[in-house]
């Protein structure tokens, strides 16, 4: 498997400890793998009383990223921005959990079928390896 430079979105603030405890063991092992990772809480200082300077790290660091995984929640403003980020920049975007499709329009239904669309692209660039 090709190494990725990976760009992870998710909650940073009001995040629970569980919650941060999983997202960590989640960057080990992509980080295990031989992929770098960006990830926001542990990468960009969080220290902005206003936020520009953190979105403007974001901005530059997901431009450089290879690809984007979201960790969904929809409570987290943050993923908002930077998933509109990401599909502005026309990146690449993987789910880094499972998602469940909502009966309505949705930003999980959104990331599900960017997800399947990546998957179906990365499918196919294997075949034609």
């Amino acid at each position: 498997m090709r190494k990725e430079t990976i760009y992870l979105i998710c909650p940073v603030r009001n995040c629970s400890t569980a919650m941060q405890l999983r997202l960590e063991e989640w960057v080990r092992a992509m980080e295990d793998r031989g992929n770098g990772v960006y990830y926001p809480a542990r990468d960009c200082a969080q220290d902005d009383p206003i936020g520009t300077a953190i979105c403007a790290h974001h901005l530059r660091k997901m431009k450089s990223a290879d690809v984007v995984y979201v960790w969904w929640d929809g409570d987290s403003k943050g993923s908002h921005f930077d998933l509109g980020m990401a599909y502005a920049l026309g990146k690449p975007i993987m789910c880094a959990k499972e998602l469940a499709a909502t009966e309505y329009k949705s930003y999980a239904n959104v990331i599900i079928a960017l997800c399947q669309a990546e998957l179906l692209r990365r499918g196919a660039r294997s075949d034609q390896a």
